[in-house]
């Protein structure tokens, strides 16, 4: 199947929802999102499910388990399977945490890379490989963390800019994630924002968190985006533009028609943004 890359709103491609997305696709859902690692190799009523809507909607690949800050080798025979996967789903895009979740074995759990010069060459030549062997351009997810390294060089977002330039690869901004953050490490999140590459950026996640305390916010993708997380999302499509972006919602799944209220207020942001970038095109 040849590529197509995403548009538009999209949601994540849950296996408890495929009833109901199989009766229905709602409207306001243009492309799909999945974990590779949940469904290479899968075949049965799931992998005719999937088939069903790759062959009518794009899909993008949002990685788990690649470990790109971690000290083990690079799974390079996973990076084939999955470019072997979104081959035969006509996939165009895979995007991946910027951070680490493996040692000697998986943990579960996304953890930082410390803010070094030594980690920014040492991931960008991971992120270089990854795309030789997938045969694309990447896009890197920033991650929420929650406790500063005690051996950072510099800040996150200098960090961020560092490894997009080093390793030549594309930009996946979490929305909700550059929140997260700016609570729990008190700066500026629209400031944040507005000092990442536009050329970059060509993804977005929206979702919600938890509030462990006034100045402790956990992301858990488990509850309703909140209105500062929109007022962020209108602010990125302010400055860099109109992006494909993801409803981001892994726990705590309510049924379609509830999710898809938020996927629609994406697409509304999205149509009023259009519209505004456009006039000011115009009028310039």
């Amino acid at each position: 199947m040849s590529p197509r890359p995403p548009t538009g709103a999209g949601l994540g491609f849950r296996r408890e929802l495929i009833p109901a997305l199989k009766s229905r696709v709602p409207d306001a859902i243009e492309f799909f999102e999945l974990a590779p690692e949940n469904w290479i190799d899968l075949g049965g009523a799931y992998g005719r499910d999937l088939r069903g809507f790759t062959e009518r909607y794009p899909f993008v690949c949002h990685g788990l388990s690649l470990s790109l800050g971690g000290p083990a080798p690079l799974d390079e025979l996973l990076l084939v399977k999955i470019r072997q996967f979104m081959d035969a789903h006509g996939i165009a895009l895979y995007t991946e945490h910027l951070s680490y979740c493996s040692d000697d074995g998986h943990l579960y759990d996304l953890l930082p890379i410390p803010f070094t010069e030594d980690a920014v060459k040492y991931v960008a030549r991971r992120i270089r490989r990854a795309q030789d062997i997938l045969e694309r351009r990447i896009a890197i997810e920033n991650a929420s963390y929650y406790t500063p390294s005690p051996i950072a060089e510099m800040d996150e977002l200098a960090f961020i800019r560092a490894v997009l330039d080093e390793a030549g690869c594309d930009l996946h901004l979490d929305v909700n994630n550059v929140y997260v953050n700016s609570v729990n490490h008190r700066y500026d999140p629209a400031a944040f924002i507005a000092a990442l590459p536009t050329e970059r950026i060509v993804y977005l996640h929206m979702a919600g968190h938890y509030n462990e305390a006034d100045d402790l916010i956990v992301d858990t993708h488990g509850a309703d985006v909140i209105e500062p997380v929109w007022s962020l999302l209108d602010t990125t499509y302010r400055l860099h533009g109109v992006a494909p972006t993801l409803l981001e919602r892994d726990f705590n799944i309510p049924p379609l028609a509830d999710l898809v209220h938020e996927v629609e207020r994406i697409a509304h942001a999205q149509a009023q943004h259009r519209i505004q970038h456009e006039q000011a095109r115009r009028a310039s």
